[in-house]
């Protein structure tokens, strides 16, 4: 009788849960892991939540997947949620956390490049993916650096062809994300070489990038679940941030493709971008009137729209960071 009863009180639980599903900007690595490292901690569960995760493909992509329903909250780059809602003010999605607080772009080069700062980069041969992000912002780190647009030879190329195109001298620098400098420190050490990195951030790209978004209709219809479930991730991030072993090995668990050495060097690089001076100032998370502002006025710059083409403001909701 008592296992029969405790067993009408398990599947009952379980048919309680609120079923969530969370859509990634890209495929699964060290810096998405929070999420999976919040499932196999019983985060989501202690909050009454069943959580599926989806991959994705660019942040065009989730932002779609989630204003037509197909998930209810994810990642995506706040600079193509803005550039979106500039075009069509109707999107229903609202970004409601920063992840990353400081711009993931930058150029990799080798040691034997010569190539120190950013103003080094004239006339040299850069190479890049045709579909990151990064290239709508290369025209702005230029020009901040007082170099013209056409200074560098710029060819692009599959993006698992840029490390082998820089060991090999194929091109001088090459344009990726600062979460992936583990990946081509690895690849210069096996062929003699030391990787160096100019982070664009830090050659004056300020701006939020990779940010949690969700669907209006879920924040509206739900509000509790995405309470709920931003008090679950949140609790997920601090603790990858604290044990970035515990987090690649959730990752691991679930998705074993991913190799967690490689995890945890990507979750190292990519706290860079988490934790530091502006989340000290403004904390984790945070999504400030002025800097907000500020992203917009560099992604309207980047993808060539008028200033005045959005209100930034109206695709920020603070509500579930106010509740944390």
């Amino acid at each position: 009788m008592a296992a029969s009863l405790a067993g009408g009180l398990l599947s009952q639980s379980a048919l309680a849960a609120d079923k969530v599903v969370y859509q990634l900007d890209w495929l699964p690595g060290g810096d998405k892991s929070p999420v999976y490292l919040g499932v196999q901690e019983g985060f989501f569960a202690d909050e009454g939540l069943e959580v599926r995760i989806a991959s994705g493909r660019g942040s065009t992509d989730a932002i779609t997947k989630i204003a037509t329903g197909q998930a209810d909250i994810g990642s995506a780059d706040i600079g193509s949620l803005m550039a979106a809602k500039a075009q069509d003010g109707s999107l229903p999605v609202k970004a409601v956390y920063s992840i990353f607080n400081r711009a993931p772009h930058a150029f990799f080069t080798l040691e034997t490049s010569g190539i120190r700062k950013v103003t080094d980069i004239e006339g040299k041969k850069v190479a890049t993916s045709p579909f990151t992000s990064s290239n709508a912002f290369l025209p702005l780190v230029m020009k901040d650096n007082g170099l013209e647009e056409d200074a560098v030879q710029l060819t692009k190329a599959d993006p698992g062809a840029l490390g082998p195109m820089l060991m090999n001298g194929g091109t001088d620098a090459i344009i990726a994300w600062v979460t992936n400098i583990a990946l081509f420190d690895n690849q210069a050490k096996t062929t003699g070489n030391k990787l160096v990195v100019l982070p664009w951030s830090d050659a004056g790209l300020e701006l939020y990038s990779s940010s949690v978004v969700a669907a209006e209709k879920f924040l509206s219809e739900r509000p509790d679940v995405a309470r709920r479930f931003m008090r679950a991730y949140d609790k997920s991030l601090k603790l990858t941030h604290d044990d970035p072993t515990k987090a690649a090995e959730a990752l691991h668990t679930m998705v074993p493709e991913v190799d967690v050495d490689v995890a945890v060097a990507q979750i190292g690089d990519s706290m860079k971008l988490i934790v530091n001076d502006v989340s000290e100032r403004d904390g984790l998370g945070a999504l400030t009137e002025e800097r907000v502002a500020l992203t917009w006025s560099r992604v309207a710059q980047a993808e060539k729209l008028a200033g005045d083409a959005l209100d930034p403001e109206t695709v920020i909701d603070r509500t579930l960071l106010e509740a944390l």
